[in-house]
């Protein structure tokens, strides 16, 4: 569209105006509105480049869309830039009715805010009129009424006749930004009204749902569904079940409907179903099939419900999720496991101690007196601060007023000292380590090492008690817990431990022989588990010099 005076408007200019503005009123979304608003600036108002800066809900102008330059587009299409700089821009310069213009005279003092924008080099302006490379045109767009709200802000560059635009362009731009305004409103407005119209057939598609609305979906599902009742004396008794859930639990139609799920939850699993909300929640769990025998599923509710009579009934997704939790118990065990015997690793091993002590000595000021809670703490009585109280295993006392961190724990104790039974039981760790094992490594290679490691870890488990942990630490050092034992008992089991890995063990028809050296130490609240096992492992190391000096006399 080349400059022109009001009475010498070329009718195809009036054809582009005209084209460019039923583009607009076309469009199909808000996105292909802001892109059709910067393409028309270049395809009928006789511009290079085009950029559309559109308000964002938190105030600022983000750049929406843009037309003339891909490369320019690449550079700044989405970047943001503050209302105050914008408010800044629009109050400079020369105003041409709603429009803004800043000549390059004045433009240099806004290189460094952060509007984003584009420079264009060329050389500088010949004569009064003519454009120049720094040039700011900027076309206000406002909404329609009494407010003017800012919706955004078209910028435009590079003239193609190379001039400022005379009063005819001005108005021309002035009148496509107040169109592009109307457009941008009324697209917004089509995609409120389509969101509001989607969610209103959600609610009638909800509201209208029947049983014979999704009969074909939930009898043929591959997956478990099932309706149960709402409210009423019935409250959760399922009312039908596809032939997917049938066949997962091996119980037909019309036994099903005998049951609600909290009848066939796992008994362990009836707080995680009481927990699932049932306004559309989701729990996994295990259902008993009709063998005895449970599944894990996977529960999703959802409420078919009517805004007049309220909830009508249940709709339950169930999804058998027996080899994923499978999976998961299996990585669970290799992750506190050893690969190759099997026996839990250091870190259980750490895990399981750590849960029995605590950082308060059994003897500090509120603990249980003897470890048990059948002694009294000493200075305990009235006015002394601590009151009695009857546990489990007696009576015990606690700081007035109130319960402490460790009030309700049992403190771990030890026996006195020696192997003497002085009637006190406690947690016992027997620190192992293997005699002649480096020696058959070297020899006979990793294979055979580690035959005699798993026939090691299979002795000791066997020699233990149900309850008792055994568990590798590395290579070939294993710790026994052993609970309730005396100083007696401790040894007794060490002792017979040491016997059980002696006899030969036979790996690829060769026999080798190891020994063990065991070290007893004790859990005692107060101490680390760190400090535990250090105490077990210098026993250890205590008894293998002794025995080694033993059998050097010997020989």
């Amino acid at each position: 569209m080349e400059t022109e005076s009001e009475p010498y408007v070329r009718l195809s200019t009036l054809r582009q105006l005209h084209q460019v503005v039923t583009d607009l009123n076309t469009a199909r979304s808000l996105a292909d509105t802001l892109q059709t608003v910067a393409d028309g600036v270049v395809a009928g108002l006789n511009y290079e480049l085009a950029c559309v800066n559109l308000v964002r809900p938190d105030g600022d102008l983000v750049v929406a869309a843009f037309a003339g330059s891909s490369a320019a587009e690449a550079l700044i299409t989405g970047r943001v830039g503050s209302r105050a700089a914008w408010e800044r821009r629009l109050s400079m310069g020369i105003a041409w009715g709603d429009l803004r213009f800043i000549p390059h005279t004045e433009g240099w003092v806004l290189l460094d805010d952060d509007v984003p924008q584009w420079h264009t080099d060329g050389p500088a302006p010949r004569f009064e009129d003519e454009w120049h490379p720094h040039d700011r045109l900027y076309a206000p767009m406002y909404a329609s009424g009494s407010g003017r709200e800012l919706l955004g802000v078209i910028s435009v560059d590079r003239p193609r006749n190379g001039r400022h635009p005379g009063p005819w362009g001005q108005e021309a731009l002035q009148m496509y930004a107040s169109q592009s305004a109307i457009a941008i409103s009324n697209a917004r407005l089509r995609s409120n009204m389509q969101r509001a119209l989607v969610r209103l057939e959600r609610e009638q598609q909800a509201l209208r749902a029947s049983e014979e609305s999704f009969r074909q979906a939930f009898e043929y599902a591959p997956s478990g569904m099932a309706i149960a009742e709402m409210g009423g004396d019935q409250h959760g008794r399922l009312l039908r079940t596809n032939d997917a859930l049938c066949r997962l639990l091996g119980r037909p139609a019309s036994v099903m409907r005998r049951y609600s799920f909290a009848d066939l939850v796992h008994p362990e699993d009836i707080g995680t179903l009481l927990r699932t909300s049932a306004e559309g929640g989701r729990a996994e769990l295990r259902l008993a099939r009709r063998d005895g025998t449970y599944v894990w599923v996977s529960l999703r509710n959802s409420v078919v419900a009517d805004t007049a009579d309220g909830p009508r009934f249940l709709l339950t997704h169930v999804e058998d999720i027996e080899e994923r939790k499978r999976h998961e118990l299996q990585l669970a065990h290799r992750a506190s496991h050893d690969a190759l015997t099997g026996l839990p690793n250091s870190a259980e091993l750490r895990s399981r101690l750590s849960a029995r002590l605590c950082e308060r000595p059994a003897d500090a000021p509120g603990a249980y007196g003897d470890g048990y809670g059948y002694g009294p703490v000493p200075g305990s009585g009235p006015g002394s601060g601590y009151e009695p109280y009857e546990h489990e295993h007696g009576f015990g006392f606690e700081p007035a007023g109130g319960a402490g961190p460790y009030d309700h724990h049992v403190h771990m104790v030890a026996p006195s000292g020696g192997e003497a039974d002085d009637g006190t039981k406690g947690l016992a760790v027997l620190f192992c380590d293997l005699d002649g094992f480096k020696s058959i490594n070297d020899r006979f290679g990793h294979h055979t090492g580690d035959a005699v490691l798993i026939e090691v870890a299979r002795r000791l488990t066997t020699g233990v008690r149900d309850g008792d942990t055994v568990a590798r630490l590395g290579g070939d050092e294993f710790v026994v817990l052993a609970d309730g034992l005396g100083a007696a008992d401790a040894a007794d089991l060490a002792v017979r431990l040491r016997n059980a890995i002696i006899p030969p063990i036979r790996v690829d028809g060769r026999a080798v022989r190891v020994g063990a050296s065991f070290g007893i130490g004790w859990a005692e609240c107060g101490m680390s588990v760190e400090e535990v096992l250090n105490s077990a492992d210098q026993r250890m190391y205590v008894e293998k010099r002794s025995r080694a000096k033993v059998q050097r006399r010997a020989g």
